[in-house]
């Protein structure tokens, strides 16, 4: 089997395995998980226009279908940072440790989350067998989950062998 891509959720864990062992695989970051833990941090309803601003452009990530959407959307990305990063770079500090912190703290990490993943965020585009998410292959496991379930008293072995059937059997499909 040759495998030509991983669309990963960008688990730090999973990504250095796959550097590690698969060097020359393309990397695709799901979307759904950035967009997801994006908009856990940023909140339904920001109260700054910073948030507000960072969390319409998450909620537009899945619908990028083409080169000039992603052009767009980073180009948009990069005009947000340009004007809020005074914002973004507040700290506040304690004058009895001389210790600071950033006073954004998530809107920072939603931001920081988008940057870091945006070289592996949009491969899906050139290469029309790359998934931009990791639902389908959630679906797949989803599935065959419950069937396991229905048969809760295998041994290992055979729970084994029930995997390797089943996945045999649905690429047949």
């Amino acid at each position: 089997m040759q495998i030509e891509s991983i669309t990963t959720d960008g688990h730090k864990s999973a990504l250095k395995a796959i550097k590690k062992s698969l060097p020359d695989v393309t990397v695709q970051r799901c979307l759904v998980h950035i967009q997801r833990m994006c908009l856990l941090w940023l909140t339904r309803f920001p109260k700054y226009l910073a948030g507000v601003e960072l969390r319409a452009l998450v909620l537009m990530l899945l619908k990028i279908k083409s080169s000039n959407d992603r052009l767009w959307w980073i180009n948009e990305l990069t005009i947000w940072y340009d004007r809020h990063k005074d914002y973004l770079s507040e700290k506040t500090y304690n004058e009895d440790t001389g210790r600071y912190w950033y006073k954004r703290k998530l809107l920072r990490r939603s931001y920081f989350t988008i940057k870091r993943a945006l070289p592996n965020m949009f491969h899906y585009l050139a290469n029309q067998k790359i998934p931009a998410t990791t639902n389908g292959i959630e679906g797949y496991f989803g599935h065959l989950k419950n069937h396991l379930d229905l048969h809760r008293g295998l041994s290992v072995k055979h729970r084994i062998n029930f995997i390797k059937w089943y996945v045999y059997l649905s690429n047949q499909k």
